[in-house]
């Protein structure tokens, strides 16, 4: 089992979701309203007066086998909206009950 954690603009919502649908990850973990900055490029999305957006984060566990498909989708997804920013992570599941 993996778990990919994903942040990303609280615009791409639907998106995100299509992805982990069509990519058979079912379950999922959602933190509505995250503040951070992006380490290479963008603004900082904090939820502040100066910087007032904010970003969405979803964690899921899955197969190993359908972690690459649905980075592949959540690639064209930033890739499309290239100002909005979305990143995912990869860790391996050692155990769960």
């Amino acid at each position: 089992m993996k778990s990919v954690f994903i942040t990303y603009d609280q615009a791409l919502h639907e998106l995100v979701l299509e992805a982990l649908s069509r990519s058979l990850c079912k379950g999922y973990t959602q933190f509505p309203m995250v503040a951070g900055r992006g380490s290479e490029t963008g603004e900082p999305h904090l939820g502040s007066h100066a910087w007032p957006s904010t970003n969405s984060a979803i964690i899921t566990i899955c197969p190993a086998e359908r972690v690459q498909p649905l980075l592949d989708r959540l690639k064209m997804i930033d890739l499309e909206n290239p100002l909005l920013g979305l990143r995912a992570f990869v860790w391996t599941v050692e155990q769960s009950i």
